[in-house]
């Protein structure tokens, strides 16, 4: 099992930029999986409808979600992402699955540490990394569900707490090397997950990198919870992220000034996996590989990245395409103190 340190990842990032995998759920979707599919051996007798549950296929139909693993290593990526969205007990309490939680976890981080190690195994001097996924959940802690009832609350912080330990105990033991925070639209579930991350890393007694990633909902240029780019930086920089991004929601062309909005004031690692454009009419993607990587070169020559990948609509044809386009480009700069927070009298963090 690998373990890898913040300084090792900073030491590749020093020397180029690195690569993300593209959308899981779109390659799952291209299989048009039926019901029983979803429910394989395991869950053939299961009350309620299961289709649609992509995590539970790292259990259900492994071979799937190895394959599609190899074929994001195989089109250049540095890190894949573990099969584990939606994997929380409290997203899985869709399916009544909530019980399955831990065990899907641990599935999902073992299948995408084994096509990892089978590639940097063929290549020992590029090094492939598992980042163990935590999703936002389908709750959240800052917004009513109920428009007549503004102080509605759907989860407590508690609850989160609780599903986000979970789940990071659960991707540790399966091998992931790093712990990805992703799709943050409420700043409170994500405070929720990092406080269980380091609970997670207590009781394992390990310390793995972690990665943040925001999602700026629309072109308001905020965050779901109304905060922007950089506000969301500062609300969560406390946990000394390696790496603090921005994924989802938008195409690469309206999401570039948020990510140099976030560029401009990091200290560490920025990361980038926007989805290939904007929904089509019928919840289809239409930005092709080579349209996105002159977006993301375009970036890359601008110096305002270290992480680059895909998120929905993107597949391994998009990330091959990414790969080429930042090829020998110089990764982003990391500066530890920026002048409008030394006139904030804010200190610098160190790795």
């Amino acid at each position: 099992m690998s373990r890898y340190t913040d300084k090792d990842i900073l030491d590749i990032a020093a020397q180029r930029i690195l690569l993300l995998d593209g959308a899981m759920g779109t390659m799952i979707q291209l299989h048009k999986l039926s019901e029983e599919a979803y429910r394989g051996e395991q869950f053939k007798d299961w009350h309620c409808d299961i289709k649609g549950n992509n995590d539970l296929l790292s259990i259900t139909q492994p071979e799937l979600i190895y394959d599609i693993h190899c074929q994001y290593l195989a089109a250049g990526a540095d890190i894949i992402e573990t099969n584990t969205f939606n994997a929380t007990t409290i997203s899985m309490a869709d399916y009544d699955m909530q019980a399955h939680s831990r065990d899907i976890n641990i599935a999902a981080a073992k299948l995408a540490r084994r096509a990892a190690d089978e590639f940097t195994a063929k290549n020992p001097q590029k090094p492939r990394f598992v980042a163990g996924v935590i999703g936002p959940t389908s709750r959240t802690a800052s917004i009513s569900p109920d428009v007549n009832d503004p102080g509605k609350r759907n989860v407590t912080f508690d609850v989160l707490v609780a599903a986000y330990t979970e789940s990071c105990e659960a991707l540790i033991e399966g091998g992931a090397d790093i712990i990805m925070i992703e799709t943050i639209f409420d700043t409170l579930n994500a405070k929720a997950a990092s406080f269980a991350v380091e609970v997670a890393f207590e009781k394992q007694n390990v310390k793995l990198p972690v990665m943040i990633s925001g999602t700026i909902t629309d072109a308001s240029g905020r965050t779901l919870s109304g905060q922007t780019a950089e506000a969301f930086y500062y609300s969560m920089r406390h946990i000394k992220p390696v790496s603090f991004g921005l994924n989802c929601a938008l195409g690469p062309d309206l999401l570039r000034q948020y990510v140099e909005e976030i560029s401009n004031v990091s200290e560490c690692l920025v990361s980038a996996h926007p989805n290939a454009g904007l929904p089509n009419e019928f919840g289809e993607y239409d930005m092709e590989g080579p349209e996105m990587a002159e977006h993301i070169e375009e970036w890359a020559a601008s110096g305002l990245v270290n992480i680059v990948g895909g998120c929905c609509g993107s597949t391994p044809e998009h990330i091959a395409e990414l790969a080429r386009a930042v090829e020998g480009k110089a990764p982003r700069k990391v500066t530890k103190l920026e002048p409008r927070m030394r006139l904030a009298g804010l200190e610098p963090f160190v790795h």
